[in-house]
């Protein structure tokens, strides 16, 4: 697989707003362009209804063309009544006719100006509001989480940290697609439409500030890019990746990567082991599906822990991690726990909504 070198991968390329932008959740329910066709709809029942009652008191208006009103002349003088223009051509005469006037066409032609200029401010002050939540959220941005990809990997990664206590303000989701931008809107992500092999689309997805790199590309050529980029622009984040294949594993950590999960080395060996041992199978998929059954999680010592064996906690240890080191839960050096340590446990996975063992992460 070739790969374009480090500084090629890295480099600050012009910027193209137009395919290259950042996305808020929206907070209302229609768009800019929804609102804008509700208030033409509303402008032209406006102009229906006065049409309608021109057209019912026809016989008291005059037109100087030829001294009759029609339903197209009704129509035209609506127009021309609405808009303030007024020609004169065609005017009421009668009593009744005038009476109408000033207490429906009137208050008809202010509704419909009302709606024609409520149109253009609203589209002005949605502009305004948007860039001012762009430029705030750029001022507060920091320590988040950026995930490139949002399909099915990226958007599992997602519900697992969310799930773990990450608040959706604090991911930004980076990919290519307008669809998959808004879904992740949709879910209350921003998102940022753009390459990420690009460092300006990882800029605008302040990656740069960034404390977790979630890389969940289609291709493991992007994925390598990606994190080219990615650890360019951010040597302190921890840069996760995945990739089909497990020979492209030891590139993606040469390029900065500092987990690297295999999606297809991984599903070949639960195909595998449920032909041994389909329960154990079971059990593995108890494992990775979030919010039932089992679930792994990490956490500190608690006091009360601290000079234990691991075989004696209430929670199953798997693993204890000492500062750098990792060890397994038959390690003769896990025991006794130490404060400063941290274990990796099974435990039962508690109902959504429920506060579980998990620590929160930080954000």
């Amino acid at each position: 697989m070739k790969v374009p070198s480090h500084d090629a991968a890295a480099r600050v390329e012009p910027l193209d707003v137009a395919s290259h932008r950042i996305q808020l959740p929206r907070r209302s329910g229609h768009g800019p362009l929804q609102q804008v066709a509700r208030r033409l709809l509303m402008a032209l029942l406006v102009m229906v209804a006065t049409v309608f009652i021109v057209y019912m008191d026809r016989d008291e208006y005059h037109d100087n063309a030829d001294e009759s009103v029609g339903f197209l002349d009704c129509v035209y003088y609506a127009t021309v009544t609405l808009s303030t223009t007024g020609y004169g051509d065609i005017v009421p005469y009668g009593a009744g006719a005038r009476l109408l006037n000033v207490l429906l066409i009137t208050p008809l032609r202010v509704l419909f100006l009302i709606i024609l200029v409520g149109t253009t401010l609203e589209v002005l002050t949605e502009r305004t509001r948007e860039e001012w939540r762009l430029t705030r959220w750029r001022s507060t941005l920091r320590d988040h989480t950026v995930v490139v990809g949002f399909g099915t990997k990226g958007r599992s990664a997602v519900q697992t940290l969310t799930a773990k206590g990450l608040r959706k303000e604090h991911v930004v989701v980076v990919d290519p697609s307008q669809k998959v931008v808004d879904a992740a809107n949709a879910e209350g992500f921003v998102g940022v439409i753009g390459d990420a092999t690009r460092s300006d689309v990882l800029l605008r997805a302040e990656a740069h500030r960034a404390r977790k790199i979630i890389i969940a590309t289609q291709r493991d050529d992007t994925a390598v890019l990606v994190t080219l980029t990615a650890r360019q622009l951010n040597r302190g984040a921890k840069i996760v990746a995945a990739v089909r294949e497990e020979e492209n594993a030891p590139l993606l950590r040469q390029s900065g990567a500092d987990a690297v999960i295999t999606s297809s080395s991984a599903a070949g060996r639960l195909l595998g082991l449920s032909v041994v041992s389909p329960s154990s199978v079971t059990v593995m998929e108890d494992l990775i599906q979030q919010g039932s059954g089992l679930d792994v999680i990490e956490r500190p010592v608690v006091k009360s822990e601290v000079g234990r064996s691991v075989r004696d906690l209430d929670d199953l240890v798997v693993s204890v991690l000492r500062g750098h080191r990792l060890m397994g839960y038959d390690d003769p050096k896990a025991s006794p726990l130490e404060s400063t340590d941290r274990i990796i446990a099974i435990v039962r996975a508690k109902p959504t909504g429920q506060p579980g063992n998990a620590e929160r992460p930080p954000e």
